[in-house]
This record gives structure tokens, C-alpha cells and sequence, in this order.
């Protein structure tokens, strides 16, 4: 079997390991069993969680088998990890809905059939648990002194840590050991926030099970861009998984606009191309580097959303930024005949097609140079646009700035 922890580590996925040797030759000795929790705290995952889920692709095309964790009963507590106060409860009902979103975003790059993979819920165990019971049989396993020095608690310490979140360290160990006593799984992985939670699993597990049971964890990296920025935010917010909060083509428009600097490391990261070819891109110098951002988005995209949305993301990127492909595949907004049959005047129709929050931040554009009417630059805040005169396919192109397109067309009669 493939030294997959080399290639992890080559391609810039770990951070923190319990013990090399030992996770090493887990993975050496045949098909094992790791797991990544994901907390469901909103409707879709977001690009921050694609670190884990690579990861977790790389070791099941590799032969080993990964348990996704959905995290139905650990988000009725809420995890205080990189957080400055407590998160909202979600009711379970919210959590429900919320599973259903991040199910449809890993099945997406991972096989989770219930033999090649497997979609677990921790509600399952942890909801049922009788409160004296689980005191005195794993409560008495935690220092409260170890756990006040682990440094997610440290820092809330000083903004206000609730008992309630204080427990969300001994249920993650518990899955853990659930998992291993139920499931065989050796390995938890999880981002690098996570590593005293996970610590604190491999612990349980050995007291127990017994000292002579071998179960470790990973960190992988939490990133930022080259810029500073939060991996997976952008002007408009998060870059989420779900096609319905973030289209296929912004989706393929963010990986496209990467920092030269990040280019290689998120090749590597981000999509399964061969590691020779990812250097052979990363050497482009110049304007040449486009080809290597075009493969990067293309890569991503088809990786979440599928070969025919890349393709089309794709051809829309090269139409409205490189005067070749299909602008038809640009994002659009669709006017319904009672709005196609007035006119509007220009900040209206900017706010209308979703390239501007508020008429204010449309005129500001307008008054800057940034808005543009089918490649036109139009300054004048009176402008009004006659819409009943679109061309019910061609419409009419709208840009704000550099990046942002809009082709607003008429719904058919």
C-alpha cells in the first residue's frame, strides 16, 4: 500500500501528529479506518473544511476507509475552539436540515456508501447517554487542571467559557472511543484547532481499552492566503460548498483569482493532479501564470460541482475576461415581464442583478468609474435603462469593477 502519510506531507496537508512512527505504520499495515467530524452549525460546508475533506479523499483513494462524522449531538453544545464567545444554539431541527447540506457536500468528493466509506451522526450515541452514568464511567477520566491548560480553553477563559462548552472536549473523546470500540477506527484527523480535543481521545481510548491500544490523531494546517486572509472568505463572505449559496461560477471566479503566491501550495492542496505536474505549472512565470489559476479552478470546480458546470464556468470566465467562450454561461439575473416592461434606472438595476447590496453602494460605483453597461463605462446616476427592448437572449451585460459580471436577460413569455 502507497506511503499515504509521505504524500500528505509532500503535498502540505499535515500540521500535528501524536506520533509519526506509529500512524505510519497503522496506514502500512493494511485498510484502516479515520474519521473528521464535522460540526453541523450551517446548511453547506464551506472552502475552509476542503483541507479535511482532501485529506480524507487522498487516504480513501489510498484503500483505507473514512468515517464522516456528522456532529448532530455535538452541536447542541456548540465547540469553543478559535471562537471569542459562545456560539447560538441551534435547535434540532435546524440541525437536521443542516446535515442534509453537508451530506450532498461530501458525497461529493467522497465515496460514503456504508463499505467504502461511511455518514455517521454522534446524536446517535451521545443523546441517549444517562448523565450519572457517563460521570462516573468517563468523567472520571479527565483532568479538569489538563483541560484548563489546553489553549482553546485558555483563551476563552478570558471571555467567558459556559459549563455547557466546557463538555464539548469529553463528548468529541468519547466519540473517539466509540468509534474505536464500535467501528475499528485507529485515527481521528481534524483541523489544527482541534489537536487538544483529539489528544484528549487518544488518551481515553488507552485508558479504557487499556494501554496497549493504538489509536492516533493528525492535524492538518488551518490556512490563511498569502494575503493574510481567512481561507474560503472573500468580499462577499464564505465561499460555500453548495451551488445554492455560491454559485459554480463565483466558485471557479475564486480560485481563479488566487494570489500568484498561493498558486502551487493550493494546486497540491486542492485538486489530485500528479505532483510533477503541479511543479511544472508553479514554474509559469508572467501573464503565463493564468494557465496555471485556469487549471486550478477548472480542477476545483469539477472537483465539487461536477465536469459540465467547470466547463461552463469555465467558458464564461474565458467570454467576459478573455473575449473568448460563451458569456450566455455568465451568472444571469432573469427579469419577470412585469419588470422587463419599465425602465429602471441604473443603480436599481445593479442592486437588481446582485452586483451591489443597496442603491447607495451602486452609486458610489457608478460616481468611481466601476459600473459598466455592456462593456461601456456609464458615470451618469440618471442613466435609465429601457428593459422592455432586451433582447430576450442577448440581454444586457453589467459589470461592476474588474471581476464582477451580471447578464440580465428577460424571463420568456
Amino acid at each position: 500500500m502507497a506511503d499515504v502519510l509521505e504524500t500528505l506531507k509532500r503535498r502540505g496537508f499535515l500540521q500535528q501528529m501524536t506520533d509519526e512512527a506509529s500512524l505510519s505504520e497503522i496506514l502500512a499495515s493494511g485498510p484502516t479506518t479515520f474519521y473528521v467530524g464535522f460540526d453541523a452549525t450551517a446548511p453547506s460546508l464551506h472552502a475552509g473544511s476542503l483541507v479535511p475533506i482532501m485529506a480524507m479523499a487522498h487516504l480513501q483513494r489510498a484503500g483505507h476507509r473514512p468515517i464522516a462524522l456528522l456532529g448532530t449531538g455535538t452541536t447542541l453544545i456548540g465547540d469553543p475552539s478559535g471562537k471569542t464567545e459562545s456560539r447560538p444554539l441551534l435547535s434540532r431541527e435546524e440541525i437536521a436540515r443542516n446535515k442534509e447540506g453537508i451530506r450532498a457536500n461530501l458525497e461529493n468528493f467522497l465515496a460514503l456508501d456504508g463499505e467504502k466509506g461511511l455518514l455517521l451522526e454522534n446524536g446517535t450515541w451521545l443523546e441517549p447517554l444517562k448523565y450519572l452514568d457517563f460521570l462516573r464511567e468517563i468523567g472520571r477520566h479527565f483532568s479538569v487542571n489538563r483541560m484548563l491548560a489546553a489553549e482553546t480553553y485558555k483563551i476563552r477563559l478570558e471571555t467567558g467559557l459556559s459549563f455547557l462548552e466546557f463538555n464539548y472536549q469529553v463528548l468529541q473523546a468519547y466519540d473517539f472511543l466509540v468509534l474505536y470500540r464500535d467501528y475499528g477506527c485507529r485515527i481521528q484527523a481534524g483541523g489544527d484547532d482541534q489537536w487538544g480535543n483529539m489528544v484528549a481521545g487518544t488518551d481515553l481510548i488507552r485508558r479504557v481499552m487499556g494501554p496497549g491500544a493504538k489509536a492516533e490523531a493528525m492535524t492538518f494546517p488551518l490556512l490563511t492566503t498569502a494575503s493574510g486572509a481567512k481561507m474560503g472568505k472573500t468580499e462577499k463572505g464564505a465561499v460555500w460548498l453548495s451551488a445554492e449559496r455560491f454559485s459554480p461560477y463565483d466558485y471557479y471566479q475564486f480560485w481563479i483569482n488566487a494570489d500568484d503566491r498561493d498558486v502551487r501550495r493550493f494546486l497540491l492542496l486542492f485538486t489530485f493532479l500528479p505532483e510533477e505536474e503541479v511543479e511544472a505549472l508553479a514554474a509559469l512565470q508572467g501573464a503565463e501564470i493564468r494557465k496555471a489559476k485556469e487549471t486550478l479552478a477548472f480542477e476545483a470546480t469539477r472537483l465539487l460541482h461536477g465536469d459540465e458546470e467547470a466547463q461552463k464556468a469555465r467558458e464564461a470566465s474565458r467570454a467576459l475576461f478573455g473575449g473568448a467562450g460563451d458569456a450566455s454561461r455568465a451568472p444571469t439575473c432573469i427579469l419577470s415581464p412585469g419588470e422587463a416592461d419599465q425602465e429602471m434606472d441604473l443603480p436599481a438595476l445593479f442592486v437588481r442583478a446582485g452586483l451591489c447590496k443597496s442603491r447607495s453602494e451602486a452609486r458610489r460605483l457608478i460616481l468611481q468609474g466601476g459600473a459598466y453597461l455592456d462593456g461601456e463605462r456609464v458615470k451618469d446616476l440618471e442613466k435609465k435603462v429601457d428593459l422592455s427592448r432586451l433582447d430576450p437572449e442577448k440581454g444586457i451585460l453589467l459589470r461592476a469593477g474588474k471581476k464582477k459580471y451580471c447578464r440580465v436577460i428577460r424571463a420568456p413569455e
